[in-house]
C-alpha cells in the first residue's frame, strides 16, 4: 500500500480524481487502479509505517506502541491507498 503523511497534497488529489495512476523505477513503468482505504485497513498499515519511518512520527498523535486503533482513529489527516495491478500489464508481463 502506497502512503502521503499528512497534508492531502497534489498527490492525494489526483490519485482521488484519477484512480488509474503509473509508477516508474528505471526503465519500469507499471500502471495500478489506486483504492483509497478505510481506517480499519489503515490502521495496520499506518502502526508499520511510524515504525520504520522514524521521521514521520511527529506527524501523529498515535506513538509506535500505540494499537493500531488508534491509527485508524487518526487514518482522516493519512491516506493510504492500495495499489492493485493493472491486468493488462500482468497478462503482458506473463507473455514474456
Amino acid at each position: 500500500m502506497a502512503r502521503r503523511p499528512v497534508r492531502h497534497g497534489g498527490r492525494v488529489r489526483n490519485v482521488r480524481a484519477n484512480e488509474r495512476v503509473s509508477l516508474h523505477y528505471g526503465c519500469t513503468t507499471k500502471h495500478y487502479v489506486a483504492r483509497e482505504v478505510g481506517p480499519g485497513e489503515a490502521g495496520p498499515v499506518l502502526k508499520r509505517y511510524v515504525a520504520v519511518a522514524t521521521k514521520t512520527r511527529a506527524q501523529f498523535a498515535a506513538t509506535v506502541d500505540s494499537p493500531a486503533a488508534d491509527f485508524a482513529a487518526e487514518a482522516d489527516r493519512h491516506p493510504v491507498f492500495e495499489l492493485v495491478e493493472c491486468a493488462s500489464d500482468v497478462a503482458a508481463e506473463d507473455d514474456a
